[in-house]
């Protein structure tokens, strides 16, 4: 029991998400299933809290002597993934953002995703829901590549020697 609750507190973590938590999940020798659902439960947990405070207490910090840099940083990460979202997304701006979180690579996770929401002014609803549903591609796209079945799939086209 301990071991998940690690797992489950690994996928809260801001840029670590499931992304970090699934493969340590799973390298603990724990059940593939509880891992992932464990993890996409983990990683939603604080979204709602970023929908709605984040975006203000970033606001608030970023003049602060010892956190400003940090907020200000977050701040601008934020921007730019509401942006980039935007630019890219257009009318299919729930699309974007399902796949942005989706795609489980370096700084697209669930926290800059809602962040990047909360500054577009998506509505909260249809943000997690997007949210959740990148959550959940992430968390297959990660299970899977930790139970080595992407490894297993290049083996089956490399070439023989």
């Amino acid at each position: 029991m301990y071991k998940y609750l690690i797992v489950f507190l690994i996928s809260m973590i801001p840029v670590v998400e499931l992304r970090g938590a699934i493969p340590v999940g799973i390298g603990m020798g724990l059940t593939p299933w509880a891992v992932y659902v464990i993890c996409c439960i983990g990683n939603m947990l604080p979204v709602p809290l970023i929908y709605f405070f984040a975006r203000k207490v970033l606001i608030w910090g970023k003049d602060k002597k010892y956190i400003g840099k940090f907020f200000t940083f977050c701040i601008e990460k934020g921007e730019k993934g509401g942006k980039k979202l935007q630019k890219n997304g257009g009318k299919g701006l729930f699309i974007a953002l399902m796949l942005f979180v989706g795609i489980p690579i370096p700084g697209t996770g669930a926290w800059t995703g809602t962040l990047a929401a909360s500054f577009l002014d998506m509505g909260f609803k249809k943000s997690v829901i997007a949210v959740t549903l990148g959550v959940i591609i992430a968390g297959v796209i990660m299970g899977l590549a930790s139970m080595g079945v992407f490894g297993g799939i290049s083996a089956l086209f490399a070439p023989k020697t």
